[in-house]
């Protein structure tokens, strides 16, 4: 089948080349092919959503469709699938979904994401030279309906890891088909598509407290957790990503085999629900941030599995051979785990693997602590409530978001740890990574890293932020001693900020960098009417916060 080289265009992760867009690969790794036909993907589900929205097709009536749409747009996000066949398959799928519902509908001139037609990968990637992001001309109008698909992205990661656990909003699906299509309306201008980025961050909230309740309901809630970040002396497999059903399955077939289970990355988070600590083979975690998987899967031995993003391609053939991926994410040459019917997953592969191979090497050793969602945290209100009237806490500081590769990340680091001593952080996301194992004490018992979980727990965040209003009587969510101080990399963080900012939130610090896909014009809407802002030196930034 045919690649290409070069002649690509991608700007919708924080690292993208010189802030600006990657144009012959990837930073993130992927190759020019990929991009096309992830572009092509996203293309295709556009017609999709067009045929729903002006067919007026209910949503209840095409489970397997609205599932489809999540998929493909998880597929696309940064980090989450390379393999180019994957990809091409899905586009397959797609366009046989949109050309069964073309024919139950009458459009009347259709777009041409409803109609065209291809054969093969050759076709595809000349299609897709057409029809990615510089296909749109304006670039305030680019860059709002940018803005708003890596919401839906992110969006779309959340919703699919609730209807794994079988829950599902069927009022998110609609507004998904609603906002893609709106994308393809010259019609609307600057004002319509601002209306609907922040109608983007309302169903961000929605599909956000959907997966809150999906986990808590299945899992419980996450409860204050010391977890072990040393290693045994057994075989292991490393699960790394978002799916906590995933996780769950893994652990089950791998009880009684003397094969043990350490969470990586975002997974991090699952130890403190209660439904996990039953597992005696799952250890704790090991490791840090997405980024640093390049060394850690070296000395970890055993075989890892990909649940989500966030894959950096292996620079070594045998790291190579023990990546498995399922779900939404991909990698070529590495084996894909498909669910049956039912929604199982066979590990046996990766179980048997492991059994063969070295125990993880050491590389650090001690524990930390979290658990800190919103039900833990409002349980204790009435500490932090006397904490705050006492003086005894003088600020909160939400520090949530993703970690990434560039040195000026460091920042959050000298950030935590210059803060003052009256000073708690809230943080949710791979961020935290970068302080949450700073000894920065507590305050009356109260640890002042307070680590809600995943980057879909920032919605955890929201709730206490909202609670805190409530307690304190407040009328405006901005008049608490909370400020933003937030780390981004990918399209999950973008619909986190898009909660925030329909929530009302404003001030919001947002680095290391603004992103690339806002024109100075949309910047300058978010900076006048949210108070949107980059980062500074951290001394020049802690004078201004305080």
């Amino acid at each position: 089948m045919k690649d290409i080289t070069g002649a690509m265009f991608c700007y919708q992760c924080q690292e993208t080349a010189r802030g600006t867009g990657c144009t012959k690969i990837g930073v993130c790794g992927k190759n020019p092919t990929v991009a096309a036909l992830q572009d092509l993907l996203i293309y295709i589900s556009k017609g999709i959503s067009e045929i729903v929205i002006k067919g007026d097709i209910d949503v209840n009536s095409i489970s397997e469709i609205n599932k489809e749409i999540l998929t493909s747009l998880f597929i696309t996000i940064t980090n989450a699938n390379f393999d180019s066949d994957a990809i091409e398959n899905q586009i397959k799928k797609m366009i046989k979904i949109r050309d069964n519902l073309l024919k139950k509908v009458d459009l009347k001139n259709p777009h041409d994401s409803v109609v065209f037609r291809v054969k093969n990968r050759d076709e595809m990637l000349e299609k897709a030279k057409g029809i990615g992001v510089l296909s749109t001309q304006n670039e305030d109008i680019r860059s709002l309906r940018e803005l708003i698909i890596y919401g839906l992205k992110g969006m779309a990661a959340y919703g699919e890891h609730a209807l794994n656990i079988g829950m599902e909003d069927n009022s998110i699906y609609q507004f998904i088909y609603r906002a893609l299509s709106s994308t393809l309306d010259d019609g609307l201008g600057i004002d319509e598509l601002v209306g609907l980025t922040l109608e983007t961050g309302e169903n961000g909230v929605k599909v956000m407290a959907l997966l809150d309740k999906a986990n808590t309901t299945k899992y419980g809630n996450p409860e204050i957790t010391t977890v072990n970040i040393g290693t045994r002396n057994n075989p292991a497999i490393l699960i790394s990503g978002h799916d906590l059903v995933d996780l769950e399955q893994l652990l089950e077939q791998t009880k009684g085999t003397g094969v043990d289970v350490y969470t990586h990355g975002e997974m991090l988070p699952a130890n403190y629900y209660p439904a996990f600590k039953k597992y005696e083979n799952l250890v704790g975690n090991y490791g840090n941030a997405w980024w640093k998987q390049i060394t850690e899967f070296e000395t970890f031995n055993g075989p890892i599995l990909f649940t989500t993003n966030c894959i950096v391609p292996p620079k070594s053939e045998e790291v190579k051979n023990r990546i498995f991926t399922t779900g939404a994410s991909g990698f070529p040459g590495c084996i894909h785990i498909e669910a049956d019917e039912n929604g199982k997953k066979d590990f046996s592969q990766i179980i048997e693997m492991a059994k063969k191979l070295p125990s993880p090497e050491e590389i650090e050793n001690g524990k930390i602590v979290g658990g800190f969602a919103h039900n833990q945290v409002i349980s204790l209100s009435d500490k932090i409530v006397d904490a705050v009237k006492s003086g005894a806490i003088k600020k909160f500081f939400v520090m949530g978001g993703c970690d990434g590769r560039m040195k000026g990340r460091s920042y959050y680091t000298e950030f935590a740890e210059k803060l003052p001593k009256d000073t708690v952080i809230l943080t949710a996301g791979c961020a935290k990574y970068r302080y949450n194992k700073l000894n920065l004490g507590d305050i009356n018992g109260i640890p002042r890293v307070l680590d809600a979980g995943q980057c879909n727990d920032s919605y955890s965040l929201a709730v206490i932020a909202l609670k805190l209003k409530e307690v304190f009587e407040l009328e405006d969510i901005n008049e608490l001693p909370i400020a933003y101080n937030i780390a981004w990399y990918e399209q999950k963080a973008v619909i986190v900020l898009l909660a925030l900012l329909f929530l009302g939130v404003k001030n919001i610090h947002l680095g290391p960098t603004l992103p690339g896909f806002l024109s100075p014009n949309v910047a300058n809407v978010l900076i006048e009417n949210f108070g949107i802002s980059g980062i500074g030196t951290v001394d020049e930034d802690l004078k201004l916060f305080l």
